[in-house]
């Protein structure tokens, strides 16, 4: 096979997969590693892919990329409405106590699927969401906190040192958080240091933590960690992981429901 036939390969492959390996490209294209490598490093020159430790990741995984909140919406919202009905079952049956639920398209959905669940009176929910604040100020059976400060016009959710010491203050029950990236090595990611400082302090604050995001966000690793797999107990997704990454997560003992 011709080198170029190769990148050819390796592009669909990307864009199929989302991730590369040099060893596993090594394999089925039947030549050493060096040559991958060297695929490898053409193919970003010309901006088709980035290199990673290990192989390579598309353009479009890059560790600050944060797609909008109108793009987000429009993205996998079949898979992210299951999601959010399937998160409701961490609050089991006759549930009465208080809630967190983290911004996001994600979260969203489980804040749309909360009032049928409702069959108690006595649940708090607390969010720092506008978007969310403003869905769930209708459920009837729920008293709504909406915890303030700088809001991020690209997530419309408050951020900033307020917002983080408001949160510490709490104690939920059950939070339900999203995620940009979730890889086995480097945990629980996002592109936005002060989005990662608000969501680390909902994880340090709730008795339970249940995360919600589709499998394209498996393998993502985004410029600031906020938390590691042992902080979660449930993650609630669309797919079954790979197999590192399905490893790392029993390793950390952590439940995960397919939708």
């Amino acid at each position: 096979m011709y080198a170029t036939e190769r990148h050819e390969q390796i592009e669909l492959l990307l864009a199929a997969q989302g991730r590369v390996s040099v060893v596993e490209l090594a394999e089925r294209f039947d030549v050493t590693t060096e040559t991958i490598r060297r695929d490898l490093d053409h193919l970003e020159g010309v901006g088709a892919l980035r290199r990673v430790h290990g192989g390579a990741v598309g353009r479009e995984r890059a560790s600050t990329r944060e797609p909008s909140l109108a793009e987000r919406l429009e993205h996998h919202g079949s898979a992210k409405t299951a999601i959010g009905t399937r998160a409701l079952d961490a609050l089991g049956a006759d549930f009465s106590g208080s809630l967190f639920l983290d911004a996001g398209t994600t979260t969203a959905a489980v804040a749309a699927s909360l009032a049928p669940r409702l069959v108690s009176e006595r649940i708090e929910v607390v969010t720092h969401s506008l978007t969310l604040g403003h869905a769930l100020a209708a459920v009837p059976g729920a008293s709504l906190s909406l915890i303030g400060g700088r809001v991020r016009g690209l997530t419309a959710a408050a951020v900033g040192a307020d917002t983080v010491r408001a949160i510490g203050a709490l104690r939920p029950d059950v939070a339900f958080i999203g995620t940009n990236g979730l890889s086995a090595a480097f945990g629980l990611s996002t592109p936005d240091p002060d989005e990662a400082a608000v969501k680390r302090a909902i994880v340090t604050a709730a008795r339970r933590v249940v995360v919600v995001a589709d499998a394209e966000k498996f393998g993502a690793e985004l410029l600031v960690g906020f938390a590691p797999l042992e902080a979660i107990d449930v993650l609630v997704t669309d797919a079954a992981p790979d197999a590192e990454l399905a490893s790392a997560l029993a390793d950390a003992d952590v439940e995960v429901w397919l939708s």
